[in-house]
């Protein structure tokens, strides 16, 4: 692929271990075994024939939401050595200090809406800390470099890219800040709404609502990087990324990262001409 190729639209998630890279049609992984060797994969990426509601706002955002997920399960079975993120952390106690922080907030706080807003800020804090001293971290650096990298120059950039930014504006960091203003609205709708399962239907239809709004919000923050809403949706991200979930990644990692992303431009083309 030369530099002046048109370039993919690609999308990652950091491992434990490694980095997930997707494309149009296909994902690719290279992580790092336990053996220390790098080991690299790929594979068709999964989607779901939803007809008319790909172009159906809210519906077609839980739609691309869902299809981003369903490269994670698709990756895993086929490498057993890719190791999730989370995979060895003490998930019961982020759940715990979470469901605490939450807890705290709304009985401290008069305000329903402070309450609200209040308690999905600090449920955020154990996991940004989590993240922080994660080794997927590293890695979550590593994944906004390379494309990065292959934005900037096509193939021939991934030789460089250390000197990309580890912050991205594509990052799913930009999502935290629509997806806690929509789920503390529907706390809010949800509380108004009398008996405890009408309440329970309430509160998860509008966590599905959320989620698609969520995405519009940063699909609309994308195409319109000058929007005052746009500005503030990519500053609250790029402060998360910069502050929690990237830290510079060393030159081993980057070379993980490369392994990546040319397995995915590898399996793109093959799945071009085939």
């Amino acid at each position: 692929m030369s530099d002046d190729s048109p370039r993919l639209r690609l999308g990652g998630m950091a491992l434990a271990n490694g980095l997930l890279v997707s494309g149009p049609t296909s994902w690719a992984i290279a992580v790092v075994d336990d053996d220390g060797q790098v080991v690299v994969g790929s594979g068709p990426r999964p989607r779901i024939a939803a007809g008319i509601f790909e172009r159906v706002p809210l519906a077609r955002g839980v739609i691309r939401m869902a299809e981003s997920m369903m490269a994670v399960p698709a990756a895993r079975a086929s490498m057993p050595e890719a190791r999730l993120a989370m995979e060895d952390a003490p998930v019961g106690i982020v759940v715990a200090a979470t469901m605490i922080a939450g807890a705290i907030a709304r009985r401290r706080i008069r305000s329903v809406v402070l309450q609200e807003a209040a308690a999905a800020t600090l449920s955020l804090a154990p996991m940004l800390i989590m993240l922080r001293m994660s080794p997927a971290s590293r890695w979550h650096a590593v994944e906004h470099k390379s494309i990065a990298a292959y934005e900037r120059a096509g193939a021939a950039g991934l030789d460089t890219n250390a000197a990309d930014p580890k912050e991205h504006p594509r990052c799913g960091s930009n999502l935290v800040l629509p997806l806690v203003v929509s789920g503390a609205i529907g706390n809010i709708v949800a509380r108004r709404v009398p008996g405890m399962r009408r309440r329970a239907l309430v509160r998860a239809g509008a966590l599905v609502a959320g989620i698609g709004a969520s995405v519009e919000a940063f699909s609309f923050a994308e195409r319109n990087p000058r929007h005052p809403v746009a500005r503030v949706i990519h500053g609250a991200g790029h402060a998360i990324q910069a502050g929690f979930v990237t830290r510079e990644p060393s030159e081993a990692e980057l070379a993980v990262g490369r392994a990546a992303m040319n397995e995915i431009l590898r399996a793109e083309q093959a799945e071009v001409t085939a």
